[in-house]
C-alpha cells in the first residue's frame, strides 16, 4: 500500500455541467482575489502590526488587556503578531515572494513566544504553530529554487520547535489529552499561573494536533511531539461509544467521561474527523485510515440526512440532539471529497449554497428549515474550501459560479475602508469589529486556488496536505529520514480490515455516466431549501407509551401536562412578574427515555419561541452614505410603534442629517429652515418620542433619529426596544423615527462633525451600496476595489450594532428574556428557559400580559405625576444566545476552537478622539462588566 493516499478524486475526469467560465472571467476573479488580500493584509499591517488581530471598523489592532474581554475567544491572541504568522504560507501562494521575505523577516526580529500569557493549545497549534511551519515549508521550497529566501537557516522552525516546547506542558495529564489553556512562560502550574484548573475539553480541541505535532518532529527530528499527539488521538478512539462508534463533543480531560454526549460534524468535533483522514495521507499510517473509515460509516449511517448533518446522540444515535446546524459544518463537503465521496458532497454543499443565497452569508447556525438561528457571520472560509475541493473534482463550473457569489458578497456587504469586517447580523448587514487571522490564512488560498490555472501558483498544491488552517505540510514528510522512528500505535484490537478500506478514490465519469447528474441533485436541493424542508419527527421507542408532550401543544394550566413534565425532569417556576420559568434537570427524570423527551420538549420550547420572536418588529438599519463611507457602516437601531413601517418601503428613506433645536425636540423646532427635507438628530428625553416625532414633522423633516441621553449605553450590552406610542392615536406621524443608543448616536455625531454633513438611509435592513447609488453612481474605484476609501485614522468610527428581536406592547415598557442554553445530560447541569407568559394561559415564551409602565427621563430629571407621563419604550428581546456558546444546550462548550465554535461576546467602543485615555479606559471596564452580567443573566 502507498505511503500516500494521492487525491486521485480531484485528477478524475470531468464532466462539463454547465455554461464555462472564459478563461478570461476566472482571471479576472483571480485578480480580483489577490486585489482583496491586498486590501485585507495591507490595512493589517498599515493599522494594526504588530498587534494580533485588525480591528477593520476602528482601524486599528486588537491588543489583548487593552480591549474589552470577548471571553474564550479572545484565548487566540497570545502577543504574538498572530495574523502575520497566519498569512506566510498565502503570501507564498499568491506569489508575493518579496513581501514573504520581508514578512519573514519582521517575525524573526519582533516576533517573542516567551510571553506571561494564557493561550488556547487549540488555536495556538493550528494558527502559530501551524503558521510557522507552513512558512518553513515556503522558505524552504523558494530556496531550493535558488531565488529567493537563499539566506534562510531554518529560523522558522527552531520557532516552531520553540513554541512546540511551550504547548508541550498541556498534556502532563493522566489520560494524554491537552488542557485547553496554557501558559506561554509558565506552562500548566495552577491557578498562580492561570491553568491547571479546567477539566473538560472539546473533542477537536485534543484531536487536532497531530498534523502539525508530527510536521514539527519529522522536520525536527524529535519524536517527542508525534508521540504526544498519537496518545490523545489513541484515548479519544477508546472512548468512542463502541456501539455507535461515535464521538461526543466535550470530555473531561482526566476521567475521560463524556460532558456532552452530542455527536455531529461542526462545532465542538469537526477537526477531529478531518485530522485523521488527513493524519493518512500526511505520515501514510494506515491505522488513521482505518479509524476514520469507521467513523464515516457512522456519520453516514446516524448524521448524515441529506442534505442535512444534524447532531445526535452517541448512546442512542436514531434520536436527534438539535434541529439546528452550524456554520462550521460546511467544511465537511471538502473532506467528503477526499474521502471520494462526491455524491452526499454535493447534495450538502448545494443547500449549503441555497442558504448563503438566501441570507448573503452562512449564520453562525441555521435551522433545519433555513433559516437564521445565531445571525453572525465572522468570515468563515470552510465554505469556500468545499467550494475549491468540489470544483477540483468535478471541474463542473457551477462552483466556479459559487465562488463568484462569495467573492461579490465579501466586497458588497463585509469591505470597508481599513479592511474586512465580520457580519454581527446577516439579516440587518450590520458589522462587527473584528477581522480574524483566519480569514487571511485560508479565505484568499482557497478562492485563489478556485480560479487559478496551474502554471499561476508556484508550487504544485498536490504536493502539499492542508492543515484545518489551510497551511501547507509536505507530502514528503511522511518518507522523512526520521520517519521510522514513529512506530504505529496500534493494539492487537486494531489489526487492518480490508473490509475498512477504500483503497483507491472513484473516477467521476463512472460516478456520473450522465453528465446531467449532479445538476439534478442540486435541483433537488434548491427546491427543498426554497420550500423549506419539513423537520424529521423526533425517535420514539417500541413500547413506551405514548408520544411525548410537544411544545406547541403545552398549557401550563393543564394539569396533565405539568404532570408530564414532572416525568421529564422538567420544573415550572411562576416568576413575580407574570412570567414562567422552565428547568430541567436530567437526572429528576423517572427514566433515561424521558430524561431526552424533556431535553427535546425545551430544545422545541427554544425553537418555538425563537419562532414567535422572529414575528415580531425585526431592528432596523441605519446606513451612512455619504463620503467616504458609501453605505459601508451600518448602525442597528430600535423601530418606532408609529410612523412608516420601513419594512414596506422597497427604497426606505434618505437624506443629510441635521441636529433639532432645541435638541430634545419637546417643543417646537427653532432651526425648522435647517430641519426641513433632512432627517432630524433629537436627544431622548424631557417627553414623549411620539411628542418629539410631531415636532420635527411640522418644522418639514423626512424623518429623525433619536439618540439615548445615558452617556455609554451601547446596543452591545442593552436590548434595544421599540419606541412605543403617547397612549393617543399616532396615524397623524407619516415619518418614520428610528432610536440609536448613545455609542451607536455618537458615530453619527461624529461624522456629521468631521465632514460637515453626513448622508444615511433609514431602512428595514442594509442594502447593498450598487442599489443605494443607483441614481449617483459609485467612483469606479469603490465598485472595482482597485482603490480604497480611506477613512480618517485618527477618529475611525466604528460601528455597534445589535440583531434584535422586538416585543411589541402598546405604550409601555417590556421586560424581555432570551431562552438560555443549557446542558441536557450533565448530572450538575440544569436547562432553563424563562417564559414571558402567565402560567394559566398557553406558553408561547416571548409574551407578556401585564407591563409596567416607565418613564423616558434623565437620570437627574425630576419624574413628574403621571399625568405628565413622557416616553415610553418596549425593549427588544435580543434573539441571539449567548455568544460563545452552543443554543439550545451548550453552555459547557469550551471556546478554544476556532474551527470548533469561537462565539463571542460583541463589542464595539468607538474612539471618538474626544475622550482621554483614562475615560475611554473607564468605558472599557464599564462594558466589561455588563458583558459579563449579560452572560450571567442568560446562564
Amino acid at each position: 500500500m502507498p505511503a500516500v493516499l494521492f487525491f486521485l478524486v480531484l485528477l478524475g475526469a470531468r464532466c462539463s455541467l454547465g455554461q464555462d467560465m472564459s478563461r478570461e472571467e476566472r482571471h479576472g476573479l483571480r485578480n480580483q482575489v489577490v486585489e482583496m488580500f491586498d486590501h485585507a493584509y495591507q490595512n493589517y499591517m498599515d493599522h494594526a502590526y504588530p498587534a494580533d488581530e485588525l480591528m477593520p471598523l476602528t482601524c486599528r489592532g486588537r491588543v489583548r488587556g487593552l480591549e474589552p474581554s470577548r471571553g474564550d475567544i479572545d484565548d487566540a491572541l497570545g502577543m504574538f503578531s498572530l495574523t502575520l504568522i497566519d498569512t506566510l504560507d498565502t503570501l507564498v501562494l499568491l506569489n508575493k515572494t518579496t513581501e514573504f521575505e520581508a514578512a519573514v523577516r519582521r517575525v524573526l526580529t519582533d516576533v517573542r513566544l516567551d510571553n506571561d500569557i494564557v493561550v488556547s493549545v487549540f488555536e495556538t497549534n493550528i494558527r502559530v504553530l501551524g503558521g510557522l511551519l507552513g512558512g518553513h515549508s515556503m522558505a524552504v521550497m523558494l530556496k531550493d529554487k535558488g531565488q529567493h529566501m537563499l539566506w534562510y537557516q531554518d529560523e522558522l522552525l527552531h520557532m516552531a520547535k520553540d513554541l512546540g516546547h511551550r504547548l508541550l506542558p498541556a498534556f502532563n495529564t493522566s489520560s494524554g489529552l491537552p488542557y485547553p489553556r496554557v501558559n506561554l512562560r509558565f506552562g500548566v502550574r495552577g491557578p498562580e499561573t492561570r491553568t491547571g484548573t479546567e477539566t473538560d475539553t472539546c473533542t477537536a480541541c485534543a484531536g487536532t494536533m497531530i498534523l502539525e505535532f508530527a510536521a514539527l518532529s519529522r522536520f525536527t527530528g524529535d519524536p517527542v511531539f508525534e508521540i504526544h499527539a498519537r496518545r490523545a488521538l489513541d484515548f479519544l478512539w477508546e472512548k468512542r461509544q463502541r456501539n455507535s462508534n461515535l464521538v461526543g463533543t466535550t470530555i473531561n480531560i482526566h476521567s475521560g467521561e463524556w460532558v456532552r454526549r452530542d455527536s455531529g460534524v461542526g462545532a465542538g468535533i469537526d477537526s477531529y474527523y478531518e485530522y485523521l483522514l488527513k493524519a493518512y495521507i500526511l505520515l501514510g499510517d494506515d491505522l488513521f485510515l482505518q479509524r476514520f473509515n469507521i467513523h464515516y460509516a457512522s456519520i453516514m449511517k446516524y448524521i448524515s440526512q441529506p442534505p442535512l448533518l444534524l447532531d445526535v446522540h452517541i448512546h442512542k444515535p436514531l434520536l436527534p440532539a438539535r434541529t439546528w446546524m452550524d456554520s462550521l459544518l460546511a467544511f465537511f463537503p471538502g473532506l467528503q471529497v477526499l474521502k471520494g465521496d462526491i455524491r452526499p458532497a454535493i447534495e450538502t454543499h448545494e443547500m449549503l449554497y441555497q442558504v448563503t443565497k438566501k441570507h448573503n452569508f452562512l449564520p453562525e447556525a441555521f435551522t433545519t428549515d433555513f433559516r437564521v438561528h445565531w445571525a453572525q457571520h465572522p468570515l468563515r472560509p470552510e465554505f469556500a474550501e468545499s467550494t475549491y475541493f468540489l470544483y477540483k473534482a468535478t471541474g463542473d463550473p457551477y462552483y466556479l459560479e459559487a465562488g463568484r457569489t462569495i467573492l461579490d458578497n465579501l466586497n458588497r456587504f463585509a469591505r470597508v475602508p481599513c479592511g474586512f469586517a465580520a457580519m454581527k447580523d446577516v439579516r440587518t448587514g450590520s458589522h462587527e469589529d473584528r477581522m480574524d487571522s483566519y480569514f487571511l490564512a485560508e479565505m484568499f488560498k482557497y478562492l485563489f486556488l478556485l480560479f487559478a490555472d496551474a502554471e499561476d501558483l508556484p508550487f504544485d498544491v498536490e504536493d502539499y496536505v492542508f492543515t484545518t488552517e489551510a497551511h501547507l505540510l509536505p507530502l514528503s514528510l511522511s518518507t522523512a529520514a526520521h520517519a521510522s522512528f514513529f512506530p504505529s500505535n496500534r493494539t492487537f484490537e486494531e489489526e487492518l480490515d480490508d473490509s475498512n478500506f477504500d483503497w483507491t478514490c472513484p473516477n467521476t465519469r463512472l460516478l456520473f455516466p450522465d453528465p446531467a447528474y449532479p445538476r439534478i441533485l442540486r435541483d433537488s436541493i434548491r427546491s427543498a431549501v426554497d420550500k423549506s424542508c419539513p423537520r424529521p419527527p423526533p425517535y420514539r421507542e417500541p413500547g413506551m407509551g405514548h408520544p411525548p408532550l410537544r411544545a406547541q401543544d403545552f398549557m401550563a394550566n393543564n394539569a396533565e401536562h405539568l404532570e408530564l413534565l414532572r416525568r421529564m425532569g422538567v420544573s415550572l417556576i411562576h416568576l413575580k412578574d407574570g412570567r414562567v420559568q422552565l428547568v430541567q434537570h436530567a437526572t429528576q427524570a423517572v427514566s433515561a427515555v424521558t430524561a431526552e423527551d424533556g431535553v427535546r420538549f425545551m430544545q422545541e420550547m427554544m425553537e418555538l419561541s425563537s419562532q414567535q420572536q422572529k414575528e415580531q418588529l425585526p431592528p432596523r438599519a441605519i446606513q451612512i452614505v455619504s463620503h467616504p463611507f458609501l453605505g459601508r457602516v451600518v448602525l442597528t437601531a430600535g423601530p418606532a410603534q408609529f410612523g412608516i413601517d420601513l419594512s414596506k418601503s422597497s427604497t426606505g428613506v434618505r437624506g443629510f442629517v441635521t441636529v433639532a433645536e432645541p435638541y430634545s425636540g419637546c417643543t417646537e423646532i427653532t432651526n425648522a429652515e435647517y430641519v426641513r427635507g433632512h432627517i432630524a438628530l433629537l436627544q431622548r428625553g424631557q417627553c414623549m418620542f411620539a411628542e418629539k416625532a410631531r415636532h420635527i414633522q411640522q418644522a418639514g423633516a423626512i424623518g429623525g433619529i433619536v439618540i439615548d441621553d445615558n452617556e455609554g449605553s451601547s446596543s452591545d450590552t442593552a436590548p434595544l426596544f421599540q419606541m412605543a406610542g403617547d397612549g393617543r392615536s399616532t396615524d397623524d406621524i407619516t415619518m418614520p423615527l428610528l432610536f440609536l443608543f448613545h455609542k451607536e448616536g455618537n458615530i453619527l455625531l461624529e461624522a456629521l462633525k468631521e465632514y460637515r454633513e453626513a448622508e444615511v438611509l433609514l431602512s428595514d435592513k442594509a442594502r447593498d451600496r450598487a442599489n443605494i447609488f443607483k441614481v449617483k453612481p459609485l467612483p469606479a474605484s469603490v465598485t472595482e476595489g482597485s482603490v480604497d476609501v480611506q477613512v480618517a485614522q485618527e477618529d475611525c468610527l466604528t460601528e455597534a450594532t445589535t440583531p434584535s428581536s422586538f416585543e411589541p406592547t402598546e405604550d409601555c415598557l417590556t421586560e424581555a428574556t432570551t431562552p438560555t442554553s443549557f446542558e441536557p445530560i450533565g448530572q450538575s447541569e440544569t436547562s432553563t428557559l424563562e417564559l414571558d407568559q402567565p402560567a394559566a394561559a398557553q406558553v408561547t415564551p416571548s409574551r407578556e400580559e401585564a407591563s409596567p409602565v416607565e418613564r423616558d427621563t434623565s437620570p437627574a430629571e425630576e419624574v413628574g405625576p403621571p399625568e405628565e407621563e413622557e416616553e415610553e419604550e418596549s425593549p427588544a428581546e435580543d434573539a441571539r444566545p449567548p455568544e460563545g456558546e452552543a443554543a439550545g444546550e451548550e453552555s459547557t462548550r469550551p471556546e478554544e476552537e476556532r474551527d470548533s465554535e469561537d462565539r463571542e461576546e460583541p463589542e464595539g467602543d468607538v474612539d471618538s478622539g474626544s475622550q482621554s485615555a483614562d475615560e475611554l479606559l473607564a468605558d472599557w471596564r464599564e462594558d466589561l462588566e455588563a458583558f459579563q452580567q449579560m452572560e450571567k443573566e442568560e446562564l
